[in-house]
């Protein structure tokens, strides 16, 4: 059963509002004030929130302001209404990310056709897309969502990379979202002494280059094929209007980014505390996830400079360090390619 929230100051509004969403087969949650209506949403977490404008304490606009920044609710459907109708309300909560608007007083029939498109439309947008070409463009045609979009991605650059090939190279201005259809891709930083440390493997169904973009800055990072690779170059013209014309891909997006610094917030506590042993075990099984397909894990083929390069140590302690792990029977190596046998003992290492 879906969940809505309505945050209406006029009781008679929010109770019929009520009425009619039970009587549809809907999980119903109300708040007669805006601030009340944010402490609800946090705990209630609704599927879709109908959220009156004109209201004391706090108003809508800024009961969206305050939803659309929080991890946890910034992608949840949001609908005014309102009894006003000048464009600048309309304007203002657009800019917002307001996903509609239904003015009062309004038919039964009206309200309920369009909370059903939305909470379809948003169902499909969390739905995590296929890492496949396909995918993508089924992701982009779902996002898009505007005219003025229509040409996005139809006529996006698909290039092939060969092994160690250069993507883009820290200090180079970005030109375009980068999306990995095949391969694996490598994005590191270089040191002043030219030394490599690799932030992260992009795989199929991987986006990448877009924390620059939105920051509209120089790579801070480079990218390379870590094997020959094909990789989709949707312009950075037509990116930015998806982000700043959708809200649901905007949040997807910045739930990207969340995940992004976690993951390197986790990397730094490695290099810091954590033993070469402890490292190299992190390591391999990090590119153990990007070896996965269909459930099962093939060997990891990668260079052992590069397996250096994610620990951000010598290359002979890793060769160590993978010995190690042979003899002690957590992995097997053939023809330079490596199996893990006991994933359990590497992820429960002391470090």
């Amino acid at each position: 059963m879906k969940k809505i929230l309505v945050i209406e100051d006029n009781d008679e509004v929010r109770e019929n509002l009520e009425e009619i969403l039970e009587l549809s087969g809907y999980e119903v949650a109300a708040a007669p004030n805006g601030k009340t209506g944010v402490e609800v949403a946090l705990d209630f977490l609704p599927d879709l929130i109908i959220c009156d404008i004109m209201m004391p304490e706090l108003d809508g606009f800024g009961v969206l302001n305050i939803l659309s920044k929080r991890n946890n609710t910034s992608d949840i459907p949001f609908i005014f209404l309102t009894a006003k109708s000048e464009n600048a309300d309309f304007r203002r909560g657009m800019n917002l990310g307001a996903d509609d608007y239904i003015t009062k007083p309004f038919y039964k029939d009206e309200l309920l056709q369009v909370i059903e498109m939305r909470l379809k439309k948003s169902e499909r947008m969390r739905s995590k897309y296929q890492p496949t070409e396909e995918g993508l463009q089924a992701f982009i045609n779902e996002a898009r969502g505007y005219d003025e979009l229509k040409k996005l991605s139809q006529d996006k650059k698909k290039k092939h990379f060969s092994k160690k090939s250069l993507l883009f190279e820290e200090g180079d201005y970005p030109r375009y979202l980068y999306f990995v259809n095949q391969g694996k891709i490598k994005v590191f930083k270089t040191n002043e002494y030219g030394k490599e440390y690799i932030i992260n493997i992009c795989t199929a169904g991987d986006f990448l280059g877009y924390v620059d973009l939105i920051q509209d800055s120089n790579y801070h990072e480079s990218a390379a094929a870590l094997e020959d690779a094909e990789v989709s170059l949707i312009p950075r013209e037509d990116f930015l209007k998806l982000i700043y014309a959708n809200r649901d891909v905007s949040a997807r997006f910045i739930k990207m980014l969340a995940n992004n610094i976690a993951e390197q917030e986790d990397q730094l506590l490695n290099l810091a505390y954590d033993s070469v042993r402890k490292r190299v075990a992190t390591a391999l099984l990090k590119v153990y996830d990007k070896y996965v397909e269909d459930g099962k894990s093939s060997p990891l083929q990668i260079l052992r400079d590069d397996l250096a390069r994610i620990v951000g140590t010598a290359k002979e302690s890793v060769i160590r360090m993978l010995t190690e792990f042979k003899d002690d029977g957590y992995i097997s190596i053939e023809e330079g390619k490596i199996s893990i046998l006991e994933k359990d003992k590497l992820e429960n290492m002391q470090g």
